[in-house]
Parts: C-alpha cells; sequence; structure tokens
C-alpha cells in the first residue's frame, strides 16, 4: 500500500488544527499515531498522567476515522511495537511507502533532536512543521529577545496584549491603566469561602481499558491511578472550562495565590493539561475570557490575572525554553548539590504543607502554580537540592508536565538556577509567606512562629542558612538588600544557630548536609 503523504502525530498534539493536519488529504494521506515505552519511562511519570494521554490519543484517533480519515494507530502493547518513535516511524514507512512524511515540531528538546535524524532513517523526505497552536513563534520570541540578559515575562507579556488586542482600551491603552493586575490577585482565602466542586468525567470503555494497561505495566509508578476523572476529549476539555468560567474565574483574581488545606483546586482552571495536549486552544481560552470581563461577568483582576497565565506566562516560558536548549537544563547557577528527600516521592513528612501538596500532588497529579512555587519549589531551593532531580520530579509527576513548560518554570523560577534568566531574584521565603497565605501552618508540627530549635519552622532557619550559603553569589542583588543588611547586624551567635539548626536537619532529611559557606 502506498500513500501519498504519512502525518505523523504525537501524543500532545491532539488537535484537527495541528499543522501536520492542516492540508490533509483523506483520500491519499495516513496519519500515524503511536504509543511507545520510551516516552512512558523517561521519567517514571505519574500513572494518572500516563493514562490521561494514552486516553486522549485513542479518543482524538477514534475521532479521526469518524471523519474519514485512514488512521494507522500503534498501541502500547501491539505486537511488534518497537518502543520508540523513530523506529516505529520506521515500521510505518515501510508499511505505507510514503512519499513523504509529515511531522509537527515537538515540544521536547531532545525529540526535536532525534527528529533531525528521521530523514537518514526512513529514506524519504521528513518536513517538520512549526507548531501554529502557539500565539508566538521561536523564531518571533528570538526576535524579542534580541541580546536581552535577562528575559522578563512582563516586558513579553505587553507585547503580546498589544499584539492580539486584548484587554485593551479604545485607546489601545490596557483596561483599568495598568497592565499587570497581580498585586491584586493575593489574597488570603477567608475561612467562610467555599471553592466550588470540580466537574467529575466518567470513563468510557477505551479510558477503563487504558486504565488496566496502566495499573499492570506502570503500578509501581508514582501516584494513584484511581479515582480517575479527567476529560479526554475536546468536548470534555469545553465543558471544564465551561465550569471554570461560570463557577470559579469570577474569585480567581482574588485568590489565586491562597492555598488551603485539602483544598486542593480552590479557584484554579485545571484546564493546563488539556491546553498541552491540544484539546484546547489557548487563543480561544484567551477571548473567551476577555468577552467574560466585557459582559460584568468576572472583575477585571480576574481577568487579566487568568490572560496573563496563558496569553503571557505560558507563551514566555516556551520561548525561554527553546530559547536557551539545551544549555540551559545543565545550568546550577547556585551550585546546589543535595539529593532530593526522599518524601518528595511518599509524601511521608512531618512539615504540614509539603505533606499535604504532595500528597495532593500523589492522587490528583495536579497542585496549583502557588503551592509548586512556594512550597514544594521553595523547600528544594532553600536546602539547595540538585536542580537535575528537583527538575525530573516536577516532569514526572504533574499531569501537565511537558518538558518546554515544567523545565523554565522549576530550574529557571523555582530554583534559580538559570542565574537570573527569568526572575530578578530566587523565590526564597520563610515560612511566614505560606502562613500568610495558607492554613497549612495552624496544622503543622512545627512552631512557624519560632526561629530556632527542633520546634521551629524548618523554612525559617532554611531562609537565612539559604543566604547565608549563597551570600557570594547573592548579596549585591539589589532585591536582596534588605535580607543581607539584616543578616549582616544577626551576632555570630545567631548565625551559629541558624547554620547548626539547618545542617541539623539537612542531615535528617537527605542523608547528608554539603559544607555550609563561612558566613
Amino acid at each position: 500500500m502506498t500513500c501519498e503523504t504519512l502525518r505523523f502525530v504525537l501524543g500532545d498534539q491532539l488537535s484537527p488544527n495541528v499543522s501536520s493536519l492542516a492540508d490533509l488529504d483523506a483520500a491519499s494521506d495516513v496519519v500515524l499515531m503511536v504509543e511507545v515505552a520510551d516516552e512512558t519511562t523517561y521519567v517514571r511519570h505519574h500513572k494518572k498522567k500516563i493514562a490521561f494521554i494514552l486516553s486522549a490519543m485513542r479518543h482524538f484517533a477514534a475521532r479521526l476515522g469518524e471523519d474519514g480519515v485512514t488512521v494507522d494507530y500503534v498501541r502500547l502493547e501491539d505486537q511488534g511495537n518497537t518502543g520508540s518513535f523513530r523506529e516505529e516511524l520506521a515500521r510505518a514507512v515501510r508499511r505505507h511507502r510514503p512519499r513523504r512524511v509529515l511531522v509537527t515540531e515537538p515540544g521536547e528538546y531532545r525529540v526535536r533532536a532525534d527528529m533531525d535524524s528521521w530523514r537518514d532513517l526512513v529514506g524519504v523526505t521528513v518536513e517538520i512543521r512549526e507548531d501554529d497552536r502557539f500565539l508566538c513563534s521561536r523564531a518571533e520570541f528570538a526576535r524579542w529577545a534580541g541580546d536581552r540578559r535577562q528575559l522578563r515575562m512582563e516586558h513579553f507579556y505587553r507585547v503580546m496584549r498589544r499584539r492580539y488586542g486584548v484587554l485593551l482600551d479604545s485607546s489601545g491603552e490596557p483596561e483599568g491603566g495598568k497592565w499587570n493586575l497581580d498585586a491584586d490577585n493575593r489574597k488570603a482565602l477567608p475561612a467562610l469561602v467555599r471553592p466550588p466542586a470540580q466537574p467529575q468525567f466518567d470513563s468510557d470503555c477505551e479510558t477503563r481499558e487504558v486504565l488496566d494497561l496502566v495499573d499492570r505495566r506502570f503500578g509501581g509508578h508514582f501516584g494513584d491511578l484511581l479515582p480517575f476523572d479527567f476529560a479526554v476529549t475536546e468536548e470534555g476539555a469545553e465543558l471544564a472550562f465551561d465550569h471554570f468560567l461560570q463557577c470559579a474565574l469570577p474569585q480567581f483574581g482574588d485568590y489565586q495565590d491562597a492555598m488551603r488545606q485539602g483544598e486542593p483546586v480552590l479557584f484554579h482552571s485545571l484546564i493546563a493539561l488539556y491546553l498541552n495536549v491540544g484539546l484546547l486552544d489557548p487563543l480561544a481560552v484567551i477571548r473567551r475570557v476577555e468577552a467574560a470581563y466585557r459582559a460584568g461577568d468576572v472583575p477585571l483582576n480576574a481577568a487579566e490575572g487568568y490572560i496573563r497565565q496563558v496569553l503571557g506566562w505560558r507563551e514566555y516560558v516556551r520561548g525561554v525554553y527553546w530559547l536557551k536548549m539545551p544549555d540551559y537544563a545543565e545550568t546550577n547557577a547556585l551550585n546546589a548539590q543535595r539529593p532530593l528527600p526522599d518524601f518528595y516521592w511518599t509524601g511521608e513528612t512531618r512539615l504540614n504543607c509539603l505533606a499535604d501538596v504532595i500528597g495532593q500532588t500523589k492522587h490528583l497529579a495536579y497542585a496549583h502554580h502557588i503551592q509548586r512555587l512556594m512550597v514544594t519549589g521553595n523547600f528544594a531551593l532553600l536546602l539547595g537540592v540538585a536542580p537535575k532531580e528537583v527538575c525530573e520530579w516536577y516532569l514526572a509527576v504533574y499531569a501537565d508536565a511537558f518538558e518546554w513548560v515544567e523545565l523554565p518554570n522549576t530550574h529557571g523560577m523555582a530554583l534559580h538556577a538559570d542565574g537570573g534568566v527569568m526572575a530578578s531574584k530566587p523565590y526564597a521565603s520563610s515560612g511566614a509567606y505560606i502562613d500568610r497565605m495558607s492554613d497549612y501552618c495552624s496544622n503543622c508540627t512545627y512552631d512557624v512562629r519560632k526561629k530556632a530549635g527542633p520546634k521551629a519552622c524548618p523554612f525559617n532557619y532554611l531562609y537565612w542558612n539559604f543566604l547565608i550559603e549563597n551570600r557570594a553569589r547573592l548579596e549585591g542583588n539589589p532585591r536582596l538588600a534588605m535580607p543581607y543588611r539584616t543578616l549582616a547586624r544577626m551576632p555570630e551567635a545567631r548565625l551559629a544557630e541558624i547554620r547548626r539548626d539547618a545542617r541539623a536537619f539537612m542531615d535528617q532529611v537527605t542523608g547528608a548536609a554539603a559544607p555550609v559557606d563561612a558566613a
């Protein structure tokens, strides 16, 4: 059998508008989709994440088939499955003898590097098309970045707002007179405010088959497989977004930085995983949020805060990733070398904030951005964990994690491993921030008010120890001038106490402590 074009669709490209399908001829072309072992195990992905992607792939392939498209779909346990993209493409080329292969560029550098060798492997033209589901191309981002040493999201975000005409008044200026309403997005959650229940999606026969497969083959991976209630189709993803617009977005702006024990989602959308595999279109999401504001259904700080995440942050981190890879992943500006504590995988820790966030991550494959940045990320930063270990954890445990979005968020924002390319200072804080934005501390073994000793919140002395260890690297940062002035006024006995408490705790949770720099 000979086909004109073999169109290779990857598992995070589940959109009929993806560039590899743009000029599809159902009469002469074949769409290839493959489930391969390499992609399920290059990190030990959360069981829910594997199940979500495989089920979404199968449903997308079925939709294409219903539209009259010939789909060559290779399942994970099909006989002869070689387990890799390149070898499955080679087998498909032998089956279909196409004149050419078309594929949309992947979201991860390692796949793109491999893709460059596919033409020599299969012996036919392999056309790699740009992924135009994103709103800023790699070339456009590179032009914006120019020779800037520091790439600030805020400046990029303004360019994108103007380019797409989003939340602008009649004179072309930002609605409300400000580009960024982040200062209005930091309220703690009052005890009487209750978040909406999340929509639940029942599993059909196809999804149940996938769940059985994941349970059988990946039972040793991190996380709980059940209950599984993600949407796995475009229609389900749209319903999830509709629910957010109506039930959560009106209060998202006020409480997007808040945390509450036992309430993992609060007023967040939980749609990043759908955006990242193609089940939702980012520009359509942005336009609907803007329309809700203009209709008077949501306040400006909610609409702007959410649009900033999609039009600003999401596009920005992708731009940074492709601009800086592969060297970006190897940077370690703070020379962090300690191992990741085992409790990141078990959730078994007396630190209540970490136990709650890791526990919900294990259960849901989800935590919202402040939990990721200011709890698990902040703790790893203060502890001085090696960036590669932290990045592997984030990539493995979250259903929405693909390297293009995970690596800059973790490596650059949470760990400051890029030396300030993304953030003007490390996002380090003591327990006071967590106490202000959550109820975690009221139920913790440790006392957030204590600064030293076995009962003190470890975030407190780890924060000052972090500044001590990194004094040579960070003391000249103007945004850290105040804490370093405070550190300079501390008596030697207090500095020794900080180092002693930090070393004892690090020995306990990592099994070894790297040398502590002199104060």
